[in-house]
């Protein structure tokens, strides 16, 4: 029988003489759940991680309930090395056969004599690999030292210690961190001890017994990891980064010590823990990750200094840090019963970041960015490879790919749409409701929207049923209001080309008419809708504050209305909602370029930023994807320099009275006069502000920089580039460094194209940043060409690079092309050369290209004969 002593007293052994399992088994399309019929009740795990090999071993004991009796108990287990396994039960131990399974991530359990229906006690001695994947238990390096760290979620627990690794499956549990004696660890709980050995130059930090919980929440952190400390509501907060940027973490206890005391009085449920941490990890592919109090971060989501910050970067941060504090309630504290219903997780952490920061800085008018963002969803949401919120996922591929725009912003959009509907305190109940009866547990979709049903009396319901299992977008097209009523028919929008579609879907779902004061009048619709109710004496618009998750489409008399006044009686969101709708009428070629320009010019002098940076988005798009011409993108060029410049010059200099929204609105104009209205002045400014901000960076404000550079660097030379490389390599500040990373991307020289691209494989750029640098060079047409050429002919110097998440990132990034040229050169590359996980955003970019490919060429004529018209 094989020893089972703790891991502090099992000698090493050489990794290199034990079967690990294929790395091909990471994205197999053949995994599968678990049986139901063994049920983890608790974990005691002890890692002793080697940081200076990459390796680790462990110790393991998994209480668990059998319903059944059995001779075999499967669990989870990738890339690990088992010594060895017993089992006890009724008395009785016995050593168990492992049989592995790399295809579906799994190992068996076997034992001689069935194991009796009840409590059973795993102990289990292991080894894996830290490995540089980004996931699982995995090494993270700086220039100085390692460091060993956690990412779980989704399917990668199972990569630190063999468990049940579904959302479920929740238990209890102890862990203990044996470390070198100059290092700390970190994990959910505080620690409770901290004991020298087992050897010399070793301690052992041992943590609190967690709460209850899903293992894809499970962390531990080791290495020399400093933090600043806070206190809110009787609970420890820390904000930890490795020692060269500690100095940049009290930022983000002010934000984090906010969010705890408005979540714990929004939820009516106090944060469960003693202490939350927040920890910034130099090599991170996620933004950040929600752990059960040890929340993970990117440096650059983390880490900032509040006096030289730009407001990008503080918003950044601050969205960031409330996301994943609210995940302690939605998603920790309650859990999806399984991935089909990750929106649950991140739907709520979406709608919940918003309304937190919304608090916390009124003055960064977040009602107007969620519009912004909620146009951009519904343009995705809008194509026929979309998804419904709830989607089957079972493989580890399939459950990676629902983290996108659908999971995350349509949810958080259809959460906001019935909270309009409702109202406010309303919804707030029925959320208080449905944690309250799912505390520790799991839930399903079902039982949110039950919940907000009851708390209601309406059909929240049917509502949400028809919302989240329905793929698409509703488009409501509105007749001639006569007599109170208006004639309403719907059906499911395609962007331009996507027409000829399945057209089934009908749905239930608020209509919120806007009245002649502030409030508003919601009806429901329903498939079986005709006409509706609407307010009398009021301008008809039907998406009162910009909320609902729908397009309109209006009469050309009431449009036209809605032109005249959108300045003197629209609010901010809603003309933003109001741009989006022209929009998609320009997409399907219902409305031309010069409709939405024209709508645009209406706009010009809005004092909102938001509304102008949605105005601009259109105008960006048409320069680059509709204008195929010199002559015709000097023709938008022109139009932009004659709208934008006399705005720009209404605007003082730059000052430190300035309020937000006047510092967004600078950069805003600042951008569209420098990358599409190529205005010389801007042009010479931009270089002027780069200039500086090379020689002292304070001495920039902050916000308009990030712009100042971009455009600098699109018409930058060697000097500037080497300049943005050394504060590449040389800034200890993570937003120094990420946007001197982003803006070498820029560069249109092709030589200079060729350094940012070979810098990129070169092993000085992070896995989690490389794959974005080449995203964001296909961007840029006159990169283009020359960017797919290296991929193409670099690719396996390319594919070293990829995390699973950022080789879909690149993949992603295709969706630049507006050719059939290029659209045929991407299938073909990528039908021989395949990337994990990435099935959905090929078929996502292919269906973009041939989106561009058929909006030129319905609307450059169009546009070539409007821009003709505006040289008369």
């Amino acid at each position: 029988m094989c020893s089972t002593q703790p891991a502090l007293r099992v000698v090493a052994f050489r990794l290199a003489a034990l079967v690990f399992l294929s790395a091909a088994a990471i994205t197999s399309s053949h995994a599968q759940r678990l049986p139901a019929t063994v049920v983890p009740r608790h974990y005691a795990l002890t890692l002793t991680p080697d940081l200076k090999s990459a390796t680790f071993t462990g110790v393991e004991t998994i209480d668990v309930v059998l319903k059944n009796p059995s001779k075999t108990i499967v669990l989870n287990s990738a890339d690990i090395a088992f010594q060895c396994v017993t089992i006890s039960a009724a008395g009785k131990r016995q050593t168990a056969r492992v049989s592995l399974d790399p295809a579906k991530q799994q190992a068996t359990l076997t034992v001689g004599q069935p194991i009796p229906a009840g409590k059973a006690t795993l102990n289990i001695r292991y080894s894996g690999i830290l490995n540089s994947k980004l996931r699982g238990f995995y090494l993270s390096k700086t220039a100085r030292r390692n460091y060993a760290v956690t990412q779980f979620e989704s399917t990668d627990a199972r990569r630190g210690f063999p468990s049940f690794d579904e959302p479920a499956f929740k238990a209890t549990f102890d862990i203990a961190l044996v470390v070198d004696k100059d290092d700390t660890a970190i994990s959910n709980g505080p620690v409770v001890s901290d004991t020298p050995g087992p050897a010399a130059d070793q301690h052992i930090l041992t943590f609190l017994t967690t709460p209850k919980m899903s293992t894809y929440l499970v962390a531990f952190l080791v290495g020399d990891f400093q933090c600043t400390s806070g206190e809110q509501d009787g609970v420890t907060i820390r904000s930890c980064a490795t020692p060269d940027k500690v100095a940049l973490t009290p930022y983000s206890i002010q934000v984090a010590k906010f969010a705890l005391h408005y979540y714990n009085t929004y939820f009516g449920i106090p944060y469960p823990l003693k202490k939350l941490d927040l920890i910034a990890i130099p090599d991170f592919e996620a933004g950040a990750m929600e752990n059960f109090g040890a929340i993970t971060y990117r440096e650059s989501a983390l880490l900032i200094d509040d006096k030289t910050a730009s407001l990008d970067s503080k918003k950044l941060v601050a969205v960031d840090i409330t996301h994943e504090m609210a995940h302690q309630w939605f998603g920790d504290l309650v859990t999806m019963q399984w991935w089909d219903n990750v929106w649950l997780n991140e739907g709520f952490a979406t709608w919940m970041e918003n309304k937190s920061v919304a608090a916390m800085h009124p003055e960064w008018d977040m009602a107007q960015s969620v519009v912004v963002d909620r146009e951009k969803t519904l343009n995705i949401d809008a194509q026929p490879t979309t998804r419904p919120i709830r989607a089957k996922a079972e493989t580890p591929d399939e459950i990676d790919q629902m983290f996108d725009g659908i999971a995350y912003g349509k949810a958080s959009d259809v959460l906001l749409t019935v909270e309009n509907y409702v109202g406010p305190e309303t919804f707030r109940t029925g959320i208080h409701n449905y944690l309250a009866a799912h505390l520790y547990g799991n839930a399903t979709a079902e039982d949110f929207w039950n919940a907000e049903t009851d708390a209601s009396q309406k059909p929240v319901d049917r509502i949400m049923d028809s919302l989240v299992t329905q793929p698409g977008v509703p488009l409501l097209t509105f007749g001639e209001p006569t007599g109170g009523k208006v004639p309403v028919a719907q059906k499911r929008f395609f962007v331009l080309g996507n027409g000829k579609q399945n057209n089934s879907e009908r749905w239930t779902l608020p209509v919120c008419f806007k009245t002649s004061g502030s409030e508003q009048n919601c009806e429901v619709l329903t498939p079986e809708t005709t006409d509706l109710n609407i307010p009398k004496d009021s301008l008809f618009f039907a998406n009162a504050s910009g909320n609902g998750y729908y397009r309109s489409a209006y009469t050309a008399t009431a449009y036209s209305d809605l032109v005249k006044n959108v300045e003197s009686r629209l609010s901010p969101e809603e003309r933003i909602s109001l741009l989006g709708d022209e929009w998609a009428q320009f997409l399907v070629g219902k409305a031309s370029a010069g409709d939405y320009l024209n709508l645009v010019a209406a706009v010009k002098g809005d004092s909102n930023a938001q509304v102008l940076a949605s105005a601009i988005e259109g105008v960006g798009q048409i320069y680059t994807r509709v204008a195929a011409t010199p002559q015709e993108r000097e023709g938008v060029a022109a139009w932009v320099r004659k709208n934008f410049a006399p705005e720009y010059a209404k605007l003082a200099p730059p000052s430190d009275s300035d309020s937000a929204n006047t510092r967004v609105l600078r950069a805003q104009l600042f951008k569209v006069l420098g990358l599409y209205g190529q205005d010389p002045l801007i042009l010479a400014q931009a270089q002027k502000i780069a200039r500086q901000y090379m020689a002292d960076p304070a001495s920039v404000e902050p916000t308009l920089r990030q712009t100042a550079l971009t455009v600098a660097a699109r018409h930058g030379d060697a000097h500037l580039f080497d300049q943005l490389l050394n504060l590449y390599e040389t800034s200890s500040n993570p937003e120094f460094q990420s946007s001197a990373l982003r803006r070498l991307a820029e560069f249109q020289n092709p030589s200079l194209v060729d350094r940012a691209l070979n810098l990129a494989v070169s092993g000085a750029v992070r896995n989690q940043d490389a794959a974005e640098q080449f995203a964001e060079s296909l961007k840029i047409d006159e990169n283009r060409a020359q960017t797919w050429r290296f991929i193409q002919t670099h690719w396996d110097q390319v594919r070293a690079q990829f995390t699973i998440d950022m080789g879909a990132r690149l993949v992603a990034g295709t969706e630049a092309f507006c050719s059939p040229a290029g659209r045929d050169s991407v299938e073909k590359f990528f039908s021989t050369h395949k990337v994990a996980a990435a099935d959905v955003s090929l078929r996502h970019a292919v269906e973009a290209i041939n989106g561009c490919i058929e909006l030129r060429s319905s609307q450059e004529p169009q546009l070539k004969s409007w821009l003709a018209a505006q040289s008369d």
